[in-house]
């Protein structure tokens, strides 16, 4: 009989239907199970894993690196799960790669934010620390997402991001008939101002998890839309923040290595990053 406070059956956790060991300690966390083919098709080689309920799994091979991917669906809620279910699998360096709204006006659609740190309006991080806790990335992995964006030469914006519980109202969207709240109507605007990039939703729990477990973690996103210009495109810059995660993950892992073979790192693996996070 499996315990209700840990839910396993047949040795597979219960909502990613996976087994201890089954994926890699290197997983990319898109939120649409649909993203999953687009991740695979710049993968040297794939298999799919399980697809339970918005959690789909696979693992794979990038440029002689094994990597994961699962797709957390929509939200922290769901995020939070698909970390609590990894890290118990033996997982452990986790990459958001997601999509989002900008709120600056140099950010333009397609370009790709990377996340430093997040606002904490996801509600489920809540359930972990108090909202004094800071949702940040981890420095080797915001490094190396750097990096990556640096050595596939595309557009990106280095800052804080703000994850919210809802699409809607959460992100400043009139609801049905036309219904706001004026708790949630100044805050794009607020956001703004505060230099916050985009809204997107799931960063701040990944990241607040993550944190607390002692698992790396990081975020990039696709920007396809443009809040305060009021643009829209679907899909715009997707494949390149695939790119710079599934790069992120190889530099990451020959760090790695070098770690482990208590070698030195060359400057050449990491280029000059410090230098890099002004730029876009």
């Amino acid at each position: 009989m499996s315990s209700a406070k840990k839910p396993v059956i047949k040795g597979r956790v219960y909502h990613l239907n996976l087994p201890k060991g089954s994926m890699p300690r290197y997983v990319l966390l898109p939120g649409d199970p649909g993203r999953i083919d687009e991740i695979v098709k710049t993968w040297d080689s794939y298999e799919e894993l399980a697809f339970h309920r918005e959690f789909r799994s696979v693992r794979g091979i990038y440029r002689g690196t094994s990597v994961g991917a699962v797709s957390t669906g929509i939200g922290g809620s769901s995020a939070s799960i698909a970390i609590e279910e990894l890290l118990a699998i033996g997982s452990d360096t986790f990459i958001r790669v997601g999509t989002c709204g900008a709120l600056q006006g140099v950010i333009e659609p397609g370009d790709l934010v990377i996340a430093i740190a997040a606002v904490r309006y996801d509600g489920a991080s809540t359930d972990y620390a108090p909202l004094e806790y800071p949702a940040v990335a981890s420095p080797e992995v915001l490094m190396a997402l750097i990096e990556a964006a640096e050595r596939l030469r595309v557009r990106y914006h280095v800052g804080i991001v703000a994850s919210t519980s809802t699409f809607y109202l959460g992100q400043s969207r009139p609801g049905y008939n036309g219904y706001m709240w004026s708790g949630v109507e100044r805050r794009l605007n607020e956001l703004a101002a505060m230099r916050v990039l985009c809204f997107e939703m799931e960063a701040a729990t990944i990241f607040t998890i993550s944190q607390i477990y002692g698992a790396r973690v990081g975020c990039v996103c696709a920007a396809i839309a443009n809040r305060v210009r009021d643009v829209f495109v679907p899909g715009a810059g997707v494949r390149e923040a695939i790119m710079v995660a599934n790069e992120a993950i190889r530099i990451l892992s020959k760090i790695d290595e070098r770690v482990q073979e208590h070698k030195p790192i060359p400057p050449s693996l990491v280029g000059e990053v410090a230098s890099s996070l002004g730029k876009g």
